[in-house]
Order: C-alpha cells, then sequence, then structure tokens
C-alpha cells in the first residue's frame, strides 16, 4: 500500500521547460518521470495525456458497438460512461499537472470504482424498489466517502477507496459466477461449464493485463533516472515505448474494458435465469 501511494506523491521535478507550458509550473502533488513539456508547451506530459485515448476509444466502442448505434443510438451504461470520464479525466491532469485536475482524476477512479460495484451488486436483485436500494446506498456511500476525501486530501483515503472497491467487486463477481454454472449440460437453465471457465479466463485475463501495466508503473518509478538516460539515448519517437506510466493507461483500459464485458454478460446471464428479461434496460 505505501508503494501506491508513493507512486501518487512521486516529484520528478526540475524539468528545464517545466516552468514554459501554458498551464503554468506544476502543483499536482505528483508528477512523473516524462519530461515536462518536453514536446509541446500545451501538454507537459505528452505520452502520459494522449494515453489516455486508451480509456476514452473502449468506452466509445462500448458505447457504439455498432454503426448502426452511432451517432443517435447510443448503449451507454454507468460502466462505460465512468471509463470515459476517467479517460477525459486523466487527460486533464497530465496535461497541465495542476493540483485540480488532479483531484478530477483521482474521483473519476473512485468513479470507475463505484460504476462496477454498481453493476455487479444490483445484478442479482430480481425486486426492483429493492435494486434501487442498493443502488442507492452505493452512491451514497461514493459520495460520502469522495466528500471525506476531499475534506482531508489524504491520499491513503482515496487508494484504500479504489481498490477495495475492486477486490470486493472481484469477489463478488466469482460469487455471481459461481451461482451461474452448472456440471450438467441438460441443464438449460444454468450456465454451462464451458461458458462459466470462458467467462471467467477474460476476468482474470483483465486482472493479469491491469497488473501488468502497474508493474510497469513500478518499474517506472524505481528506475526514473536509468530510464530517462535510455530514452535521451535512444532519442525521439522511439524512446517513447519507454514511457511506461502511459502503457499503465493503456492496459488497464483494457483490462477494466474487458471486465467490464465479462460484468455485463453476467449481468444478463442472472437476468435470463432469474426470468426478469435481458431486454430489460440498465442504467
Amino acid at each position: 500500500m505505501s508503494f501506491m501511494v508513493g507512486h501518487q506523491t512521486s516529484k520528478f521535478a526540475g524539468d528545464p521547460f517545466a516552468s514554459q507550458g501554458v498551464w503554468g509550473t506544476p502543483n499536482g502533488r505528483a508528477n512523473f518521470c516524462e519530461e515536462d513539456y518536453a514536446i509541446t508547451f500545451y501538454i507537459a506530459e505528452f505520452i502520459n495525456s494522449l494515453s489516455n485515448v486508451a480509456y476514452v476509444y473502449l468506452a466509445l466502442k462500448s458505447i457504439y458497438p455498432t454503426r448502426a448505434h452511432f451517432p443517435t443510438k447510443p448503449k451507454i451504461d454507468f460502466m462505460s460512461f465512468s471509463l470515459l470520464a476517467l479517460g477525459i479525466g486523466s487527460f486533464l491532469f497530465h496535461a497541465s499537472l495542476r493540483k485540480t485536475l488532479e483531484f478530477v482524476d483521482e474521483l473519476s477512479m473512485l468513479l470507475l470504482s463505484w460504476s462496477m460495484l454498481d453493476a455487479v451488486f444490483a445484478a442479482d436483485i430480481s425486486s426492483p424498489p429493492n435494486r434501487r436500494l442498493v443502488r442507492g446506498a452505493i452512491a451514497v456511500f461514493h459520495i460520502i466517502f469522495c466528500a471525506v476525501y476531499l475534506q482531508t486530501v489524504n491520499i491513503i483515503i482515496q487508494v484504500v477507496g479504489f481498490l477495495g472497491g475492486m477486490i470486493i467487486t472481484g469477489f463478488k463477481s466469482h460469487y455471481l459466477l459461481k451461482g451461474l454454472k452448472t456440471s450438467d449440460p441438460t441443464d438449460e437453465k444454468k450456465l454451462s461449464e464451458a461458458k462459466a471457465k470462458d467467462l471467467s479466463n477474460r476476468g482474470w485475463d483483465a486482472v493479469y493485463v491491469s497488473l501488468f501495466g502497474y508493474l510497469l508503473w513500478n518499474i517506472e518509478f524505481m528506475y526514473c533516472s536509468e530510464l530517462r538516460a535510455a530514452k535521451a539515448a535512444i532519442g525521439l519517437p522511439t524512446s517513447w515505448i519507454f514511457e511506461f506510466h502511459g502503457w499503465w493507461h493503456v492496459l488497464t483500459a483494457i483490462g477494466a474494458a474487458q471486465f467490464m464485458d465479462v460484468a455485463r454478460e453476467m449481468r444478463a446471464e442472472v437476468r435470463r435465469q432469474m426470468g426478469t428479461g435481458q431486454e430489460k434496460k440498465e442504467k
């Protein structure tokens, strides 16, 4: 935990162009290994900013799965909205390195956690009033949690909230999947072992991809000086492959989007088995 907090408060400051960008001298609590304003005076961390396109692209891909949905028939849900918000919020922070927009980035991470908890905890509740009650309770908890974080400005609170939400989502998803499957191939009311295994494997793949992104971020944090020397020796644009925080964005976008797809499929399967119908629209 302390290691992750270290990332959030790391300051690789003092870059030669840091005070010359249009956003002003960076005043965020975090300043990453990528050199500030090295590419353009309009974007503080060029690759760390542009890599957030992965969140936006995958969110829009979910919102507009086919050409028939674009642009007037979007299939937006809370999870795809939160992924889109995270991409925009993270882009604004890395582009500016301003403290105010750093809060936007951090709160959008909590929004992502909120959306996933909402999806898995409301999935197996058949009664609409009870479902609204659970979703409302999750919403109230997250709003209060965010307010406490903004009041205390203690990064440990944000980290615990985000990681806790992801872990609880994982356990609840495992519980849902366990209840959906059957080993009897003739039981059409339940999910087959093969389909359940496919969903489980895709869920774990999403976790592994995200963890690999976090590993790259760890490497950048620990070996920033060495990576900067290597980038200087290689030169642009090849050196961009060593912007590991940017890879964290891309890989976590892939992992989050895949886990959301698994959560949607589980939710639809729960609805089918409960007899409420897959056509029921989830917001």
